[in-house]
């Protein structure tokens, strides 16, 4: 048993079960055994791969994408440009790599990264220094401003509830103890406002997950982006709409189950793209899977420039991080994007309605 483990157990003893958004943030956020306060997770070392560390052709294009949604709204100067979740900061320091080519972009840009964990925010400033990054624990500490923001793989990591359908009602998962060990159950159903829209698409049987931080930031971005300008890109996996049991934990490059070890492994969750746009109170592009947005984008003829100049094993894994990124049978299709941009905005390259 983890130590996080020992921790819940206690805690449910104490209190009863516990809903999944709860475990959830408990497991990746405690500040002595939470996944995130304790580790970097990312690479081969690590628990899983992001697409900017596959290859700089994507925060390449990102930052390309964002620059001429920049110069399409009159080159606002000073501007807030962000990104929710960093990482390392791989794809913040390629995508200000190709906004230097663009004159007085990277002089009005004021970087400002929202990260919770502390061994991640040692990475970006080792990578990020030079832009002199301010660091902020949500989006609504962020100042006021024009908005370019980038959200790669930030939404499925934030906590989920769920919800079966029985009858008119719905049942919550929660978290318990069940034989020593922490087991799945659920609540008595009732009626739920909240999901009374969903009784027209969903039937006995089917669970719903909603994400009421997910939307709250959305909604907070686009506030901002609707009252100063701006545009954001939302790159995660998910659908237009939550449908069925998407809960799911990640160690060492492999699924298991999201009970099993707790605070050692990353958990996620597919995103509710529809949730995101709805709550947002500005302009969103149509949801594009990510290998066509890359496409639009012109990655193809930069897979094929950088390809000039390799050989050998090199080449080889310049052709495959193409693929992995664009393909629909790799990241190409289960990735999506979701842009935001205000009403009276061309919409970002890529995501044209």
């Amino acid at each position: 048993m983890t130590p996080l483990a020992e921790i819940l157990h206690r805690r449910i003893a104490a209190e009863g079960p516990m809903s999944v958004a709860e475990y959830m943030t408990a497991c990746l956020l405690h500040p002595q055994h939470g996944y995130y306060a304790t580790r970097d997770p990312l690479g081969a070392a690590g628990d899983f791969t992001t697409a900017p560390e596959i290859s700089q052709m994507f925060g390449e294009l990102l930052g390309l994408c964002l620059a001429q949604c920049w110069i399409d709204q009159g080159r606002p100067a000073p501007f807030v440009l962000a990104e929710l979740g960093p990482g390392r900061g791989t794809l913040m320091a390629d995508a200000t790599r190709a906004m230097g080519a663009v004159p007085g972009m990277l002089e009005a840009a004021r970087l400002h990264l929202v990260e919770a964990s502390p061994t991640l925010r040692d990475a970006q400033h080792q990578r990020l220094a030079p832009l002199m990054p301010v660091w902020h624990e949500s989006v609504a500490d962020l100042p006021e401003g024009p908005l370019f923001l980038l959200a790669n793989e930030f939404f499925d990591a934030l906590p989920i509830r769920q919800f079966l359908r029985v009858g008119d009602g719905w049942a919550e998962r929660v978290v318990g103890v069940q034989d020593g060990a922490l087991a799945f159950g659920l609540t008595e159903p009732v009626a739920l406002a909240s999901l009374e829209s969903r009784l027209a698409d969903t039937q006995e049987g089917d669970m719903v997950e909603t994400c009421a931080p997910a939307t709250g930031i959305a909604a907070e971005i686009g506030r901002r982006i609707a009252e100063h300008g701006g545009a954001a890109l939302i790159v995660d996996y998910g659908s237009d709409q939550s449908l069925g049991n998407t809960f799911q934990a990640v160690r060492r490059h492999r699924k298991l189950g999201p009970l099993d070890c707790p605070g050692e492994a990353d958990l996620t969750a597919h995103v509710d793209f529809g949730a995101l746009a709805q709550a947002a109170p500005c302009a969103s592009a149509p949801l594009v899977p990510q290998g066509i947005f890359l496409e639009r984008l012109g990655i193809t003829d930069r897979a094929r420039a950088l390809a000039a100049k390799l050989e050998g094993p090199a080449l080889d894994s310049h052709i495959a991080a193409h693929r992995r990124l664009t393909h629909p049978e790799e990241m190409g299709s289960l990735f999506k994007t979701l842009g935001f941009f205000p009403e009276s905005a061309t919409p970002p390259p890529g995501l044209m309605i």
